[in-house]
């Protein structure tokens, strides 16, 4: 039995709009991938700055170029590949969690484990604290999205095309993974709510902004960019919850082990990512090429 199928200009000219897309679609995977990321990005920033001792310093300058690198390498690619987005998140959250620690701690014992009385070289923090470090990222990320309104260009992520967009939404993530360090760490260290605490804390208000979801009075752009903030300080909180001692709450895993079993995670999702990405780009292809009178056969 054949079956005829009208396609619109509008459909087809979003399939020819998608096929050029640099970042990916926000689905349910695209969360999973992010919270795997952030928390390896956690476990990671941590080892190298005091599992390796480079101390905060050191790891952030180390980290900061990692990220420079592969930057570089997502604004120079011509479409959407999800290996190079997703290593961008990765070494954003990498290194805002050592930025975050920099920022916000200093060379006390609270800091420090094993005994330990300085990482690295260089300045070992400036001691800012959670409150006023979260103050001072909370500006700077208000200051991105203010410039970011007023050069038009659009907040959805799927429509970023150009290299002006990119650069901005790149800058809002990292800063936002920064800032989500030093929510998670406040949480997890300060707030008394601990490690299972503060994960079930930004749980509930992640479900708050679901339920949000299909109020047209919310835009939708606006909960993405809260639960993208939020994500972060969960996945920090997790973060610190498998590497942390057993006597602050944590599972004792250590960075190195987490960091490696987080690893293997992320290359699946990643892998699974970019299977689905070439499902979708063939489709996509045969829709944009097609007149608007096609037949399909169907069984």
């Amino acid at each position: 039995m054949e079956k005829s199928e009208v396609l619109t200009d509008l459909e087809i000219t979003e399939a020819r709009k998608r096929l050029v897309k640099k970042l990916p679609e926000v689905t349910l995977a695209f969360w999973i991938t992010k919270i795997a990321a952030t928390t390896l990005g956690e476990t990671a920033g941590d080892l190298f700055a005091q599992t390796l001792r480079l101390g905060y310093f050191l790891a952030t300058i180390a980290l900061f170029l990692i990220f420079v690198v592969t930057l570089v390498v997502q604004l120079r690619s011509r479409r959407y590949n999800p290996l190079f987005y997703w290593t961008v998140i990765l070494s954003t959250s990498m290194a805002g969690t050592t930025m975050s620690d920099f920022m916000n701690r200093d060379a006390s014992v609270k800091f420090l484990s094993n005994g330990a009385t300085s990482l690295g070289w260089g300045p070992q923090g400036l001691g800012l604290g959670y409150p006023e470090g979260a103050a001072i990222l909370i500006s700077i990320l208000v200051a991105v999205f203010i410039v970011w309104k007023l050069t038009g260009m659009t907040f959805v992520i799927r429509d970023i095309v150009t290299f002006r967009g990119e650069a901005l939404f790149w800058s809002a993530i990292l800063v936002s993974n920064t800032l989500g360090t030093s929510m998670g760490d406040f949480l997890s260290d300060s707030s008394g709510l601990g490690y299972a605490g503060g994960a079930a804390l930004l749980t509930g208000a992640l479900v708050v902004l679901v339920v949000l979801m299909p109020v047209s009075a919310v835009p939708n752009v606006l909960l993405f960019w809260i639960a993208f903030v939020l994500t972060r300080p969960l996945g920090a909180t997790a973060g610190d919850f498998l590497t942390k001692p057993a006597a602050k709450g944590g599972l004792n895993l250590g960075t190195a082990g987490s960091s490696s079993v987080l690893l293997a995670i992320l290359l699946g999702l990643v892998a699974y990512a970019h299977v689905q990405e070439r499902k979708e780009r063939a489709t996509l292809a045969d829709t944009a090429a097609s007149p608007k009178q096609i037949t399909q056969r169907a069984g």
